[in-house]
């Protein structure tokens, strides 16, 4: 179990691993969840298989302006949970994905959305998921094509950028080549990743 640096804020326990779709965010996730580090998932995936299962019109190919409401909202209610929590927590996508979603959209940001993202803060280290081809697969949820993948990374990183957060590559490396740099990179959990 990962032991916590003392003298750390609570916004700094709060990391956020974003990027395009199909660029491996939830797979990291997924293994450091297995470590016994604390993580939030993606609200965007939830949200799609939600509504098509009540056949709901949030969705991205349906109502996007709808669907970035309900990320918001699920997005807030995670922020919220690690906050209770006295220790790191990695998050599948933050607050600022919203906006960058919709910028991606050429969809006006509510001021409501757009302050969320500016007052709820994260660690400062946002770990960014590049476009990544070999890995890119499609699926029931993800319907975007691979240059999409490649805007909505160029999106949501510029969207972290205007927001003063440092984006940090991920490298293009195995699950636990990926989890050992995340863990090194926080600067709050010492572990060792085997092999």
């Amino acid at each position: 179990m990962p032991h916590i640096d003392s003298h750390i804020n609570q916004w700094d326990l709060l990391f956020v691993i974003t990027g395009g779709p199909g660029s491996g965010k939830s797979t990291l996730i997924a293994a450091l969840a297995a470590l016994g580090i604390a993580t939030m998932p993606e609200s965007g995936r939830a949200i799609i298989q939600e509504q098509v299962a009540t056949g709901g019109s949030a969705l991205p190919w349906a109502d996007r302006g709808a669907f970035a409401e309900r990320m918001l909202s699920c997005d807030l209610n995670s922020y919220g949970k690690a906050h209770t929590l006295d220790r790191p927590v990695f998050f599948d996508r933050g607050i600022p994905d919203v906006v960058g979603y919709l910028g991606l959209c050429q969809l006006p940001v509510p001021n409501a959305m757009r302050k969320a993202a500016e007052t709820q803060r994260y660690n400062r280290r946002v770990f960014m998921a590049p476009p990544w081809k070999e890995i890119f697969v499609h699926d029931d949820e993800r319907t975007q094509d691979f240059a999409e993948a490649e805007a909505t990374y160029q999106a949501i990183r510029k969207t972290y950028l205007d927001l003063d957060y440092e984006p940090i590559d991920l490298p293009l490396a195995t699950v636990n080549e990926r989890v050992q740099f995340v863990i090194e990179s926080s600067g709050t959990l010492k572990t060792t990743v085997g092999s």
